[in-house]
This record gives structure tokens, sequence and C-alpha cells, in this order.
């Protein structure tokens, strides 16, 4: 087994070789909740969760952290303008919110959305508010390395020196002289303006509540600073993998590792990057109106579809959004799903003491081949296929085999179906009760060659979402699914 990754900084695939062996240490950027999360903040969730399942199918024990990001400039912007005469926000925004209500509500619409499309809880999910003390603690460090430098208008601020660090851009393999500094940035204050804030003083008109005391005067962290103060204090000065969207490489990730090792910190061993979603070949946007969001697609789609169709591409390569999108992976489910329907009633029950099966070689490869997750699943409906054949021609062993290799393939791509409470396990056998007599009816037509009495049976299990197949051992029936 040699697990192989693309690290952003070096620019390759190398053998993943984990710090502590048999540990793996993942921190990735989670949501600034000022809104509500979009299609590609939750494609970065599904990826490192699928990394995530992956490692631990392998062994390991990880340590997963995911941030969020919970005082931001947008937050107090969309807080303040909930106070004022025009307020117009996103259906569910409050009239006069406070901005830490405001970030916790969007919190939970973020954690609502990532249990609804079978997300795994990270082992920590820190708060940037609640690290203000490390955040201080590192700004210090790099001040007293030569690397920060409080802001020269007195303001409060305190910024990062960008030449002071000969390796600035190296992860996204810029020169500093070609770069700008961002084009909203306030360059006053500043010895270069592509300096960027660790600290942001107190202006006038602020809520008091979104500033902390500091040695440099009232203020609150900027964004780069709390990732680097959170990892170092839940996986330490140097971890394994730090991850996040394509998008946050530059400038994000870039003055994170920055900050980090300028301040003597190893930092990340690997940078793993997932993809953007585009609409129809565009980048999404608002202001054109090509965006889908995770609500949107949960309204035509079950959650497990739309985990399918967010976490089918390799995590690396664009995944494009199409009208037909949905459709094709709901297909795509319900072939796996008729499979296991079929199976679990011809099969018998393994019982709970059952071990769980192995995935085949080949996916196991494609898996740690830089999670290639379009070449995974290609195994596994092979081995649907497979299976589908085995039952049809009454190899029970080859089926059973088929079955427990298709359901370890599903756990590790989070797609297994999540239990279902009591009345739903009440309903399901009140409903195979029932279909099972409409087939023995059904039998008993088709034997006695009536013909429309067995259309017509046919018929109205499929008006109510009930798929009848028949082959050589007799009709067997899977609900439509998507």
């Amino acid at each position: 087994m040699t697990l192989r990754f693309y690290d952003t900084a070096s620019a390759e695939v190398r053998d993943f070789v984990p710090l502590v062996p048999g540990k793996v240490s993942l921190y990735y950027c989670g949501a600034t909740v000022q809104g509500m999360p979009h299609v590609g903040h939750i494609r970065s969730a599904i990826a490192f969760d699928q990394l995530t399942r992956w490692l631990q199918y392998r062994g390991f024990r990880v340590t997963a952290v995911r941030n969020v990001t919970d005082i931001d400039d947008k937050i107090l912007a969309k807080s303040a303008a909930s106070f004022g005469a025009d307020f117009e926000d996103e259906p569910g925004a409050l009239r006069n919110e406070e901005w830490w209500a405001l970030a916790y509500r969007y919190e939970q619409e973020f954690l609502k959305a990532y249990d609804t499309l079978g997300v795994s809880r990270p082992t920590y999910e820190p708060r940037a508010t609640g690290h203000i003390p490390e955040m201080h603690t590192l700004i210090q460090q790099l001040i007293d390395r030569g690397h920060a430098y409080p802001a020269l208008d007195d303001s409060g601020d305190v910024y990062f020196d960008v030449r002071s660090w000969s390796k600035y851009g190296s992860l996204t393999r810029q020169k500093l002289d070609d770069m700008q500094g961002a084009p909203d940035a306030d360059p006053r204050g500043k010895k270069d303006p592509r300096d960027f804030a660790l600290w942001k003083g107190y202006k006038d008109g602020e809520p008091t509540t979104a500033s902390w005391s500091s040695p440099w005067g009232a203020g609150r962290p900027g964004w780069h600073l709390e990732c680097s103060a959170m990892v170092t204090k839940y996986l330490g000065t140097e971890f394994d993998i730090h991850g996040g969207g394509l998008d946050l490489r530059f400038p994000h990730h870039e003055n994170e590792m920055a900050q980090s090792q300028a301040a003597g910190h190893g930092f990340a061993n690997f940078w793993m990057h997932n993809g953007m979603v585009t609409y129809a070949g565009e980048k999404m946007s608002k202001s054109i109106g090509n965006t889908v969001s995770p609500t949107e697609m949960l309204e035509i789609a079950p959650p497990r579809v739309v985990r399918y169709y967010l976490g089918q591409a390799q995590y690396r390569s664009v995944l494009d959004y199409q009208p037909t999108s949905l459709q094709e992976a709901a297909a795509a489910v319900e072939r796996i799903d008729g499979f296991l329907s079929r199976a679990s009633r011809v099969l018998p029950d393994p019982g709970p003491e059952a071990s769980a099966g192995s995935v085949p070689e080949a996916f196991g490869l494609a898996m740690d081949d830089d999670l290639n997750v379009p070449q995974a699943l290609a195994v596994l409906h092979d081995t649907v296929r497979a299976g589908n054949t085995a039952l049809t021609e009454g190899d029970l062993d080859a089926a059973g085999q088929a079955l427990a290799s298709v359901t370890a393939m599903l756990d590790v791509l989070g797609l297994n179906a999540t239990a279902t409470p009591a009345a739903d396990e009440q309903a399901n056998t009140a409903l195979g009760v029932l279909v099972e007599a409409q087939l023995e009816a059904r039998a008993h037509a088709r034997a006695a060659k009536d013909w429309a009495a067995s259309d017509a049976i046919r018929d109205t299990l499929a008006a109510a979402g009930v798929v009848v197949e028949d082959g050589p051992d007799g009709a067997s029936w899977s609900l439509k699914r998507g």
C-alpha cells in the first residue's frame, strides 16, 4: 500500500508518509459564517470527508480539524445592514441581528447541510473568537522575529511584513514584485501595500462586542491569522495535511504558510486543494444568475444523490453542474440501490456479528492514487453489475461477496443509506408485505395468461414508485430513486 497525494506546494504527486506512524493530522478550512452555504463549501467538505474516510479505512487514526470563522468584515457588514431602514437579505435573515447571533445562525445552517449530506463531524471544530489569546501569542512571536510590525499610523493594526520573508509567494509560485495588493485594502500604516493584517484595530462605528483588548490596542484578528493560531493549538507546529478550496490558495493559504513558517513552525507537510464547481462551463455568479445552492439541489434530489454528484469527480478537477447532472446521479444511485434491494431479499441476513467486507483491490489502488474517485466509482458499478449477474445465475456465494464489497465501497464514499427511525422501518416492512402480495397476484395472472391484469398490477406499482424487474427466478422490485 502506497498512498500518494498531490501537494500544491511542490506541484507534484508525492508518497504520503505521516509524521507520526499510524496517525494523520488534517486541517481544512471551514466556513466564514456570513451567509448560507454555497455549493463550493459543500464540495470541499465532501472531498475532505472522503479523504478522512479513506485514511481511516487504511488504518490511520485521523485527527481532523475544521475551523469556523465567526468574526469577519462581511459578518459585521451584514449585521450592520440588518439595523438599516432599507434592510434586504436572503430568506431567513433577521432584522436588528447582532453580529454574533448572525454568525451562529449561519453556522447552524452549515452544520445542517454537512449532516444532511453525510459529512462526518471533525474531531474538533474551533471558532476563531475562542482563540484570541493564541493569536496574540503568534503575533508577538512574529514581531519578535522581525516579521511583523504595529501600523505606522497608530491605528492599532498589526501587519505581516511580506518583504521580511524571502519565501513569500512560494505556495503559489509567485514573485512578490509581480503581486498587487488587495484592491480593497487600505494602504495606510503599511510599509508595503502587500503587507496583510494580523490584527485590526477597533474603528469608530464598529460594535464594541467585536473587539478584544490586546497589547496593540482593542481590535480583532485578521482572517489569515486565525487559521494559523487554531491549527497550531490542535495539531501542533507541524502537521500532515492542510486542505481547502482552490480559491483559498492565494492570498489566504499563502499568507497562512508565510506567517506560520516565519514564526518558526514547520506547518503543513502536504497542501491539498479541491477544484471549483461551475455551471454549464462558466463560473457561478449571483450577478448573472447561474448559481445553484445545496438547498436547491436537495429540493431536486435526495441527499445521497446530491452527495454522489458532488463527490463523483476527482477532487482536484473542476466539477461542472448541468441541468441534467442530478438526474444522471440519481440513475447511478438507483442502479446501486436496485442491486442492494434485490440482494437483501435473496441473500440470508448475515446478522450484526458479521464482519464488514473489504473493498476490491482495484478500488483501493484508485483511492490510494490521489483519491481517484471516478476510477473507484467505475469499480463500484462493475461490482454491482457482477452482483446482479450472480443473482440472476443463482450464484449466492458470488452475490454475497459482491454485496459485501459494494457495502464497503459505499461506506468509504459516505454513500451508504443512513439508519432509518423505527417508524420508517415499520413503514418499510408494511410496504414490503403489500408489494410482495401484489407481485404474487401478478404472478398468478401471468400464469393464467391474463396479461391485462398483469400489466395493470405492474402499472399500479410503477405509479407508486415501485420498479418491477422480471428475471428467470421471478419478479424482483425496488423503489425508484431521485
